[in-house]
């Protein structure tokens, strides 16, 4: 095993947990890319396609619950569709041009404004909602980098003990 390619994937797939909390960073797309880099380089010696398989689902699923969270955190707490279409169209915005914190800002601002302005509610219930698109922002981030990090770990077990 060559461990300078190993140690190149791992550091790819360990930036790709970090850009599950880091927007900037395609996190779990880049843990997927590790593995069919390495898997490339080493001529599927140590996995194949069923293990391809399961971390491509995985990547898809995380994708998937990443966008389904927000929007679930921003319904359960009484966000109507422009509270939701607020939250993420100010998280875009804030993480465009503020990075990390305007995204959280741009998530529970742009629900909290979209619902006073398009929703006509008053500022208590408009909160509430732009918590739930917050908190829903949270858990998907934590679903994500929970994701990340148990593919990061079955590479290790696939490639040292496989």
């Amino acid at each position: 095993m060559d461990y300078a390619i190993f140690t190149l994937c791992l550091l790819a797939m360990l930036l790709g947990l970090a850009g599950t909390i880091l927007p900037i960073v395609p996190g779990l797309v880049l843990v997927f890319l590790a593995y069919l880099g390495y898997g490339f380089y080493d001529h599927w010696t140590h996995y194949g396609l069923t293990a391809m398989l399961i971390v491509g689902g995985l990547t898809l699923l995380s994708i998937a619950l990443d966008q389904v969270a927000s929007v679930i955190g921003a319904q359960k707490l009484g966000a109507g569709k422009a509270g939701m279409v607020g939250s993420f169209v100010c998280a875009i915005i804030g993480l465009v041009f503020f990075s990390l914190p305007g995204l959280i800002v741009g998530a529970f601002g742009g629900a909290v404004i979209f619902e006073i302005i398009f929703n006509h509610k008053e500022l208590e219930p408009a909160l509430k909602a732009g918590g739930g698109a917050l908190l829903g922002l949270l858990m998907g981030a934590f679903f994500k980098f929970l994701i990340a990090l148990i593919l990061t770990l079955y590479f290790v077990w696939l490639v040292f003990f496989n």
